[in-house]
C-alpha cells in the first residue's frame, strides 16, 4: 500500500479529517432534530449555489440555501469576478466573432481529453442562456472585458480579444441590511474609486501611460457619480455576489448563514433525501424532496486533504479562497461513494506570502523589467504565461532544481514606473513585508543574491542574459512575449517587446514567490447534467454538484479569465434545470 493511498483511506474514514465530525451519518440522523422540508437544498452561498437557487425558485420549486460562513458570496465575492462564457449575449453584442464551433474547438484543445466531450458541450450550450437568465431575474448586468485574451489565443478557436465578461457597477443599497453580510473582497479597492477588473491593467501603468492615467481618473469619476446619485457602488466579486443575493431576495429564497453542512441523508434505496446541518447549535435535518446541490467550494483550507491529494510543499496560508472552504461537501460525497477527479490540482497562481494574506501576482511578473529565478539563480519559466501554468512548472521542476520558493527579481526603474499591488510607484514596500521575508532589497545583485540564498554569479549572469533578450526583443530561452496573452499585463511603451526591459537601476529587489491559488479545482465527478457519479459508474440519485465542490470542466487547464466562476454558475444552472425537469 502506498503512503498516499493510506493517507486517503484515513481521510475518508470515520474521523473525517478537517470536518469536525466524529460520528457517522446514521448516528447524526438519530440525534438530529427535524426541520423544514424543501424541494431542494443548496449547500453553499457562492456564485454556483446562488445561481442554482435562483433558477430553482424561478422554475417554481421551493429551495433553501445553507451556508457555513456568517457571510454570503464565498470565494466569488472575494474575486475579480471574471466570467468565461463563450457566445454570451454581451460579447456578441460587442462584436466578438465567436461561434459555437469555434468555442467547442478551443475548449477541446484546452482540456486536451481530460473531460468528456458531453460535459464540455453542456457547459458551452448552457452558459449563454445562464447569463441571460441571471440578467432577466436579478439586478445584475455585465460588461465585456475587452482585450483580455483567452489564455491560449493561438489555439484553434482562441480569441485574442477574449470571451470574458464581468459584473457592471452594482448598487449595494439594493441589499439593505443584507449588505453587511457580504463576504469582503480579497483585495479591497482604495477608497474613493470604483474599479473594474478590466481597468487593472491600465491602473498599473497610470504613471507612465496616458490611457492609464485616464482610466484612473475614470475610476474616481465613476465612484463620485454613483455616490452623488445616492448609491453604494460595488464592482468585481462584490457586485457579482451582491447581485445574485438580490435576486434571491426578490425570489423569496431563504438563505441560512452560520449553518455548517454536516452530511447527506439517504433513503433505503440510496437516494439523497436531505442534509444534516448545524443550526443554532443543534444538528438539524433539512429534507429535500427533489435533490441536493453541493456547491460548498473546494478544500483549499483543509491541510490534511491537501497533503493527501496534492504535491508538496503546500500550504493553506498561500490560498486566497474563502477560509470556510475545507472540503465538507467533497468529503460527504466521498462517504457516499462518489468518484472524484483532479483533486491533485488547483486554480494556481504565483503568490507573494505577505503578512495576513498572500498577494496573488498578475501584472507584476509580466511587466517589463522583472524576471523569476529558482534556487540556482536562473530562470525556469516564461514569467508571463497563464498563472496556472507557471505554478504547474514550479511543481514539475521543483524536484530537479528547487524553485519553491522562487524569486521575482526587479530593479528601481521597475518600481518607479509601475503600481505593485496597491503600492504606488516609487513608494517603499511596507516594513512588514521585509520582516516576513516576503521582499528583500540590496544595492547590488550580488548582495541581493546573498540575502535570498542563490549563487551571486548565477544571478548576475541570468540578469545579463535577460537584459540581452530585452534589447533584441526575443526571449530565446522561454519565449516570453510570443503569445498575445503574454502582452496583456505589459507596458506598450516598451519596445521592441512590451514584456521585456533590462534591469539596470539599483537598488534591486526580490519578492518571494510560492504556489498560491484561488481555490482547489478537484472535486466530485459529475456528468453533463451535474449529477454526482458513484465510483462504480452510475449516478447517486438526488445528488448534484457545482463549482469547486465538483471536478472542473477545465480539467487541468484554464481557458481564460473567469474559467472558475463561469462554469460554476453554469453547472449550478444545469443542476437546477435537471431537477426541475424531473428527468
Amino acid at each position: 500500500m502506498s503512503p498516499s493511498l493510506s493517507r486517503r483511506q484515513v481521510l475518508t474514514g470515520a474521523a473525517a479529517i478537517g470536518t469536525g465530525l466524529a460520528v457517522g451519518p446514521a448516528v447524526l440522523g438519530r440525534a438530529a432534530r427535524a426541520a423544514q422540508q424543501f424541494d431542494v437544498v443548496v449547500v453553499g452561498c457562492g456564485a454556483a449555489g446562488m445561481t442554482a437557487a435562483l433558477r430553482l425558485a424561478k422554475r417554481g420549486l421551493s429551495v433553501v440555501v445553507v451556508e457555513k460562513a456568517p457571510t454570503f458570496g464565498g470565494s466569488a465575492a472575494r474575486s475579480g469576478a471574471g466570467i468565461w462564457i463563450p457566445n454570451n449575449e454581451i460579447i456578441l453584442a460587442a462584436g466578438v466573432p465567436d461561434t459555437p464551433a469555434k468555442a467547442a474547438t478551443y475548449l477541446a484543445a484546452v482540456v486536451d481529453g481530460d473531460v468528456p466531450t458531453a460535459k464540455q458541450q453542456a457547459f458551452l450550450d448552457n452558459g449563454p442562456p445562464m447569463i441571460s437568465f441571471v440578467m432577466g431575474n436579478s439586478p445584475l448586468r455585465f460588461r465585456f472585458m475587452e482585450g483580455y485574451p483567452d489564455y491560449y489565443p493561438e489555439f484553434a478557436g482562441g480569441m485574442p480579444q477574449g470571451r470574458s465578461i464581468e459584473p457592471d457597477l452594482f448598487d449595494g443599497k439594493l441589499l439593505g441590511a443584507e449588505l453587511s453580510r457580504l463576504n469582503p473582497a480579497y483585495m479591497p479597492t482604495p477608497p474613493g474609486v470604483s474599479v473594474f477588473s478590466a481597468d487593472y491593467k491600465w491602473l498599473v501603468l497610470s504613471l507612465v501611460n496616458a490611457k492609464g492615467f485616464a482610466v484612473a481618473a475614470e475610476c474616481v469619476a465613476r465612484y463620485a457619480a454613483a455616490v452623488l446619485h445616492g448609491k453604494t457602488p460595488l464592482t468585481m466579486g462584490q457586485a457579482l455576489a451582491a447581485g445574485l443575493r438580490a435576486g434571491l431576495l426578490g425570489a423569496g429564497v431563504p438563505v441560512w448563514l452560520d449553518t455548517p453542512f454536516q452530511d447527506l441523508r439517504f433513503d433505503a434505496s440510496g437516494r439523497v433525501t436531505g442534509v444534516v446541518v448545524t443550526r443554532d447549535g443543534s444538528s438539524t435535518v433539512i429534507g429535500a424532496n427533489r435533490g441536493v446541490i453541493v456547491a460548498a467550494g473546494g478544500f483549499e483550507h483543509n491541510l490534511a486533504m491537501r497533503l493527501a491529494y496534492q504535491r508538496e510543499p503546500i500550504g493553506t496560508e498561500w490560498t486566497v479562497g474563502a477560509k470556510e472552504n475545507t472540503g465538507d461537501g467533497i468529503q460527504a460525497g466521498l462517504r457516499a461513494g462518489a468518484a472524484t477527479d483532479f483533486l491533485d490540482d488547483s486554480w494556481w497562481g504565483p503568490a507573494i506570502p505577505t503578512p495576513g494574506e498572500p498577494y496573488f501576482c498578475l501584472a507584476e511578473r509580466t511587466l517589463p523589467g522583472s524576471l523569476m529565478v529558482n534556487s540556482a539563480g536562473v530562470r525556469f519559466v516564461n514569467e508571463a504565461a497563464p498563472y496556472s501554468d507557471v505554478v504547474h512548472v514550479m511543481y514539475d521542476k521543483n524536484g530537479i532544481t528547487p524553485d519553491i520558493p522562487a524569486w521575482l527579481i526587479f530593479d528601481q526603474n521597475y518600481r518607479n514606473r509601475y503600481l505593485f499591488g496597491d503600492i504606488a510607484p516609487a513608494f517603499p514596500f511596507p516594513d512588514s513585508w521585509y520582516d516576513a521575508g516576503a521582499v528583500y532589497r540590496s544595492s547590488t545583485l550580488g548582495g541581493l543574491a546573498d540575502k535570498i540564498g542563490v549563487p551571486a554569479s548565477a544571478l548576475s549572469a541570468t540578469v545579463s542574459r535577460f537584459n540581452g533578450f530585452a534589447r533584441t526583443g526575443r526571449d530565446t530561452d522561454f519565449h516570453r512575449g510570443d503569445s498575445t496573452y503574454d502582452h496583456y499585463y505589459t507596458d506598450p511603451a516598451v519596445r521592441p517587446n512590451s514584456c521585456l526591459a533590462p534591469l539596470w537601476l539599483p537598488p534591486y529587489y526580490a519578492c518571494k514567490i510560492v504556489p498560491g491559488d484561488l481555490g482547489t479545482k478537484g472535486g466530485l465527478r459529475t456528468d453533463a447534467r451535474a449529477r454526482v457519479l458513484h465510483a462504480g459508474g452510475p449516478v447517486i440519485p438526488g445528488l448534484y454538484a457545482a463549482g469547486n465542490s465538483s471536478a472542473a470542466v477545465m480539467g487541468h487547464s484554464y481557458a481564460g479569465a473567469g474559467s472558475t466562476i463561469g462554469p460554476a454558475m453554469t453547472f449550478g444552472y444545469i443542476a437546477a434545470n435537471d431537477i426541475a425537469d424531473g428527468t
